[in-house]
């Protein structure tokens, strides 16, 4: 299962970046194939491990911001593995077409 999710911190001053990355670092620690781009991170895993990383990552924003917002994409797709990489390897082979 791939799951994209953009979070921010609101009310807690100007910057997002160090609330931002407080959950990125969550992400990466997390073990789980991961990227971050500059509008969301993209992470692989199963239904139990995202939704957790996902409540991990909302809580520790939290600890700066009193309000946090999340828009999160979930491509659910059972015994489907690799797709992080998958799904762009496909794109790229068709753009050589």
């Amino acid at each position: 299962m791939l799951l994209a999710f953009s979070i921010t911190p609101l009310g807690g001053g100007d910057s997002v970046s160090a609330a931002v990355a407080d959950a990125v670092r969550l992400v990466r620690a997390s073990g789980l194939p991961n990227e971050t781009n500059a509008m969301f991170t993209n992470v692989e895993g199963s239904w139990d491990e995202l939704m957790d990383l996902l409540r991990a990552c909302v809580e520790v924003v939290a600890q700066r911001a009193p309000r946090v917002s999340v828009v999160a994409k979930i491509d659910y797709r059972p015994g489907a593995t690799n797709q992080l990489v998958a799904k762009v390897d496909a794109i790229e082979r068709r753009l050589e077409e």
